[in-house]
């Protein structure tokens, strides 16, 4: 992994889950790689009553019903979409999912205004169409048809991203389970084996961009992902990614507990002032989630790591919040009035609010 930027989870989870699969003695649908039973466990982590003779760390932090709801849904006919709001983990747990049943999660297709039936179907590889004529050879499949051919997990990013037409041609793949490739005169249908499924992500916020029909939707089965605001699930999510982030770049610093206590609880009043704004304009754009919070965080500990500061401070946390939530001009009143009406009020009384208070001061001025 070591000449991997982003190793995918099948890749950087490979001895777990070999050893998971080598103690599974469960029931497993399909060609499926590992039970259900133990693809919960993979993504939860492990219990104390699950008997296993090694500790499995909780991967995906969220209610244990989304994610059995996911895996029961996998098993059956309909397609899996996972919706919610940006930051909430979709992707992560779609990319977790399909690595435990398949070892296989990179069969993806990114929905955006660009996207082609071709990307979800197949296209051709014109020198060879030219040079031999129209085959199997020269047939390019898409991650959606590579899926089909071995019985894996296709994912697909942003669905309500692509246009209707796109979105339409998944509906045939999801009823009959086939791609007719009428350029062909013989071996013109690609059959899905069994285990073939599509995990789609969507963001709730692009609702109206591009709507799925009724036939769309009555063809996946949807598990909606809510914001975690649980405080103690909110830090683990965050100590976990962060961790993450930090291997990445090989850098050993601490965060104090007090300083992610400030993050946690600035965050958690900046999304108890967006619920009561009365207008957009008094919200703040970003949807304050705690993929933001991870953001923030790595933003002030790389901060702090290239420019000389022996420690994380909560001036460089403040200006890393500042710079990464204020993404529109009105962005920056909002969260000065946050400054001034809640913030300062707290440093009075408690020493780690003062220095926030005075690097978000220092960032929104340098902002004006």
């Amino acid at each position: 992994m070591s000449d991997m930027l982003r190793a995918p989870a099948e890749t950087k989870y490979a001895e777990e889950l070999s050893w998971l699969e080598s103690v599974d003695t469960g029931r497993r649908p399909f060609t499926w790689r590992l039970s259900p039973k133990m693809i919960r466990t993979f993504v939860l982590g492990s219990q104390p009553g699950d008997g296993l003779d090694r500790k499995i760390e909780q991967k995906w932090f969220g209610e244990a019903s989304i994610v059995e709801r996911a895996i029961v849904t996998l098993a059956s006919d309909r397609g899996l979409l996972l919706i919610g709001d940006p930051g909430t983990g979709k992707s992560w747990l779609a990319e977790l999912l399909a690595a435990a049943i398949c070892r296989d999660s990179t069969l993806v297709v990114q929905g955006t205004a660009g996207t082609t039936e071709d990307h979800i179907k197949y296209a051709w590889n014109v020198s060879m169409v030219i040079a031999n004529g129209q085959s199997r050879e020269s047939m390019i499949p898409s991650p959606i048809m590579t899926a089909m051919e071995t019985g894996a997990i296709g994912r697909f990013e942003e669905l309500t991203r692509a246009t209707s037409d796109v979105q339409d041609a998944l509906i045939s793949i999801l009823s009959e389970k086939y791609i007719s490739v009428p350029e062909l005169n013989q071996d013109g249908t690609v059959f899905a084996k069994p285990g073939f499924s599509i995990i789609a992500t969507a963001n709730s916020r692009d609702r109206g961009v591009n709507d799925l029909s009724s036939a769309l939707k009555r063809r996946f089965n949807f598990v909606r992902i809510p914001v975690v605001t649980n405080r103690k699930s909110e830090a683990e999510i965050v100590r976990f990614r962060t961790a993450e982030l930090l291997g990445r770049h090989e850098i050993d610093l601490e965060v104090p507990p007090t300083l992610l206590d400030v993050l946690l609880q600035s965050f958690s009043d900046l999304r108890d002032a967006s619920a009561a704004a009365a207008s957009d304009d008094d919200r703040l754009e970003a949807a304050l989630s705690s993929a933001e919070q991870i953001g923030v965080l790595e933003d002030a500990v790389l901060k702090t790591t290239f420019f000389g500061d022996p420690t994380l401070t909560a001036h460089t946390l403040a200006r890393s919040l500042i710079g990464s939530l204020a993404q529109r001009e009105s962005d920056t009143a909002i969260l000065n009035k946050y400054l001034h009406g809640v913030v300062a009020p707290r440093a009075e009384q408690h020493p780690e609010w003062t220095e926030f208070l005075q690097g978000g001061r220092s960032a929104l001025e340098a902002l004006a």
